[in-house]
């Protein structure tokens, strides 16, 4: 799996001295981690907003920064002459 550079995300900081450093929501001491093993665990976003002090503006903030970066723009391949582009995820 790729690794995330948090340091992108507007919504989240990560400060020496305050839980280890780990990557919290901003102005927070709540883990981005405990988000993903939430959902993961089947909660939606809702019961994560009621549990933990977020918004679901923070929260979907932090899932579309984890979608834009995972997603892998298409590679192409060098082609000679006319011929169609290749999707290196087909070879």
């Amino acid at each position: 799996m790729a690794t995330l550079d948090w340091s992108q995300c507007p919504a989240v900081e990560s400060i020496p001295g305050r839980r280890s450093g780990a990557w919290v929501f901003k102005d927070t001491r709540m883990p981005v981690a405990t988000v993903f093993e939430n959902l993961e665990s089947g909660a939606t976003i809702d019961e994560i907003m009621q549990w933990f002090d977020v918004t679901r503006e923070q929260v979907v903030a932090v899932l579309e920064f984890v979608s834009n970066s995972l997603q892998s723009p298409t590679t192409q391949l060098p082609r000679s002459g006319s011929e169609a582009p290749v999707d290196a995820h087909t070879i």
